[in-house]
């Protein structure tokens, strides 16, 4: 059985239509298997490359006449983001501030739009940030957060907001891939019966976008945010992106009034009048670097393209749920990833009592998972760079940790966050 699924994944490489791509991200020679692509994306070797120009000629000899190129890569960044991996329009997408940041302006905004409802719908299991940040703004408006209760595994479902959804609705926000089991929400569905009580959506894209499709536009989704670091490969703290429906932009007003929002941003004026384009929805002076960095991470995802990265991320975790059940289950794991690949994004989570401990004996043989609570280990298979012979090899010593109990070996507490 060992061999069979060797060749298995060795076949699967061999057939892989974008496996050259991997030959486009730096690789230490370290041995490591890496599955934490769905945390932080490896260094394409364009963004070195061009990091470094930009440091030296850009930054260097160029000083502040660099703002000539610079003023524009927002905007550049979001265009990539919005044709080459959202599948929605240019000028619909920005890079600007940090997730929390961004969910926050367009939560507000959001809010102000349906000034007269008085409730914001959230899953329970949504990215811990935004249920802070929703908790602040209902807090500090007075307002009712109804948080719906989800099953940790299935994820978001449309029959969870049964009961929930009534025309006191402000805003529902989700998250289309589940951080925690990988769970992929019906953005369609979800998205319908919000509009249909008068809602506006807001979706965390973070774990989604440069894994799996994201249909905004087929679903007439009204928001959404997202990182760049994860899937997209633009380094750690990399600014995120906001994306706001082109029909809303004119008629929503962020809660942060910043010059780089500003209709004539450069006459200085007294008085805030945001521009009419996407642009209305940044504050301050953008991270260059960092956007040079989303912007490298951006065009390598859109030139693989959606579709044939979504194919592969499906094969992987085919492939590591074959090799859980094969190899893990008998150690007392259990997929907690839903099994059908339309269900899920590009990572799948495994659940095990000792969950903390396996990992922790991973990472000290050199395998990179990580661990969520409750006792959950998420194994993210990023597609433009891993091999199928990764998952194998990966699995191998997972199995090979069971098999001596080197696992034992390491406290049950958990002391740090992975």
């Amino acid at each position: 059985m060992p061999d069979d699924l060797l060749a298995h994944a060795e076949k699967l490489d061999r057939s892989d239509p974008i496996a050259g791509f991997r030959d486009r991200f730096v690789f230490p020679d370290d041995g490591v298997v890496y599955f934490d692509g769905n945390s932080l994306g490896r260094l394409p070797v364009a963004t070195r490359d061009r990091l470094r120009a930009v440091v030296d000629r850009e930054w260097g000899a160029d000083l502040v006449r660099g703002w000539s190129r610079w003023i524009e890569l927002a905007r550049q960044v979001g265009d990539v983001l919005a044709t080459g991996v959202l599948d929605v329009d240019p000028g619909e997408v920005v890079l600007a501030d940090s997730t929390s940041v961004n969910l926050y302006k367009l939560a507000a905004a959001a809010l102000d739009a349906r000034a007269d409802r008085r409730a914001i719908v959230v899953e329970a299991d949504n990215f811990p940030t935004d249920l802070y940040v929703l908790q602040g703004l209902a807090a500090a408006r007075g307002l009712e957060l109804r948080v719906v209760p989800v099953d940790l595994d299935r994820g978001f479902t449309v029959a969870d907001l049964d009961g929930v959804l009534d025309d006191d609705v402000a805003l529902l926000c989700a998250s289309h891939v589940g951080y925690r089991s990988g769970a992929r929400a019906d953005m369609r569905a979800i998205t319908a019966r919000a509009h249909d009580a008068g809602a506006l959506t807001l979706w965390d894209l973070s774990h989604a976008a440069g894994s799996v499709p994201t249909p905004l536009r087929a679903s007439g989704a009204d928001l959404a945010v997202g990182c760049t670091y994860k899937y997209l490969n633009a380094g750690p703290g990399a600014p995120a992106f906001l994306y706001v429906r082109s029909d809303l932009q004119a008629s929503l007003r962020q809660p942060i009034w910043g010059w780089f929002g500003q209709a004539d941003q450069f006459a200085m004026g007294p008085t805030y009048a945001p521009v009419d384009s996407i642009e209305r929805f940044a504050v301050g002076t953008p991270s260059v670097l960092g956007a040079y960095a989303a912007l490298e991470g951006a065009r390598i995802t859109a030139e693989a393209g959606m579709a044939a990265i979504a194919a592969k991320g499906a094969a992987l975790t085919d492939y590591a749920i074959t090799l859980t059940d094969a190899w893990l289950a008998g150690y007392g794991f259990s997929v907690a990833t839903p099994r059908d690949a339309d269900l899920r994004g590009a990572h799948v989570t495994l659940h095990h009592p000792q969950a903390w401990q396996i990992t922790q004996a991973a990472l000290a043989a050199g395998v990179v998972p990580d661990f969520r609570t409750p006792d959950r280990l998420r194994v993210g298979l990023a597609p433009l760079y891993t091999r199928f012979a990764d998952v194998y090899e990966g699995f191998v010593r997972l199995r090979d940790i069971m098999r001596t109990g080197h696992h034992q070996n390491h406290p049950a507490e958990r002391t740090r966050v992975t």
